[in-house]
C-alpha cells in the first residue's frame, strides 16, 4: 500500500517575492516539507526530520493569487529513512484581465515543481 498526501492553498500576495507578483521557489519546498511530515505522522506516528532534497525541478513559475497543489509519495521504507517523491501543480489562476475577483480552473494542472528526498524517523520515535 502507498502511502501518499495532498495540500492545497492559495498563493497569498505576502508569499510573492519578486516583482510581477512571482512567488519564491523555496515556498513549493515549504509545502513540500508540511507534505513531508503529514506522511511521516501517517506512517509512524511521529513528525520526523526532512534530511535532505536529492533532486529538485522548478519547471514553471507560481504568482501570487494562484492555486497550488503539492503532493507527496513514500515510496521507499528504510529502519529509519523514509524516501519520497514531491509535486507541486498549479490547478486555479486568477485572471485580473477579466476583473479582480475572477479566476479559471486549469483544464490540466500544470506542474511547476518536482523534487525527491529523504527523511529520517528515529527507530525510538517509530509508534507503527
Amino acid at each position: 500500500m502507498k502511502t501518499t498526501s495532498m495540500i492545497r492553498l492559495r498563493m497569498s500576495s505576502a508569499d510573492a517575492h519578486y516583482g510581477g507578483n512571482l512567488v519564491d521557489g523555496a515556498k513549493m519546498l515549504q509545502l513540500f516539507g508540511d507534505v513531508a511530515t503529514e506522511l511521516l505522522i501517517i506512517n509512524d506516528g511521529d513528525e520526523g526530520l526532512f534530511c535532505a532534497y536529492d533532486d529538485v525541478q522548478f519547471l514553471a513559475p507560481v504568482y501570487a493569487g494562484d492555486y497550488i497543489e503539492a503532493i507527496g509519495e513514500i515510496t521507499n521504507i528504510g529502519n529509519s529513512s523514509r524516501k519520497m517523491t514531491f509535486e507541486a501543480r498549479k490547478v486555479i489562476v486568477p485572471r485580473p484581465d477579466i476583473s479582480a475577483s475572477a479566476a479559471d480552473v486549469l483544464a490540466e494542472p500544470v506542474v511547476v515543481c518536482k523534487a525527491s528526498g529523504t527523511c529520517v524517523v528515529p527507530k525510538n520515535c517509530q509508534r507503527k
